[in-house]
């Protein structure tokens, strides 16, 4: 792990640590060695629990009320499996429809590729939910733009910076 140099850092990458510096965020995303384009990935590579992986997922919202399809981003714990039909519920009160978002989607509506989602500084803003597993830890990591980038935040400073709701959005643990 690494801080990010001028010759790492993509037009994804800035757009997040400008992001970050404006909300005064005093930590700049680093480079890892290997790509996180997994929870895993990452939990290993940092040397965290997998939980502590702010995973950013988008689902595409069809049938929206202006009449197209607009991104949901779940962001979720690395240890957790979003439940669909939770977040359904939560973001397609109108009767619309929740689905799979494909990588075109995801670039077109976030300005990243999948592996790479940050949970702020998007292309256009996303709907937003914040699963609440991720309060489980004082410190998490989120994806900066790049399937190597990421940085670190609190919870709390998740919830203040995309001011999206905290919510169950995983699907229930089974006892071991």
């Amino acid at each position: 792990m690494s801080p990010i140099d001028d010759a790492q850092a993509t037009p994804a990458i800035r757009r997040v640590a400008d992001r970050l510096a404006a909300l005064g965020h005093g930590k700049a995303p680093v480079m890892l060695d290997d790509a996180a384009r997994t929870a895993q990935q990452a939990a290993d590579a940092l040397g965290v629990a997998l939980g502590q992986i702010a995973k950013s997922i988008i689902f595409r919202r069809k049938q929206h009320p202006s009449g197209e399809d607009c991104a949901v981003l779940v962001i979720t714990s690395g240890d957790r499996r979003v439940d669909e039909k939770r977040v359904q519920a939560l973001v397609c009160a109108d009767g619309g429809k929740l689905g799979r978002a494909d990588a075109d989607f995801v670039k077109a509506q976030t300005g990243f590729s999948i592996g790479g989602v940050s949970p702020l500084a998007h292309a256009s803003e996303p709907l937003t939910l914040i699963d609440r597993e991720l309060f489980r830890f004082e410190v998490v990591w989120a994806a900066a733009g790049h399937p190597h980038a990421v940085f670190p935040l609190t919870p709390q400073e998740l919830e203040r910076y995309t001011g999206a709701p905290v919510a169950d959005v995983v699907a229930e643990q089974l006892a071991p």
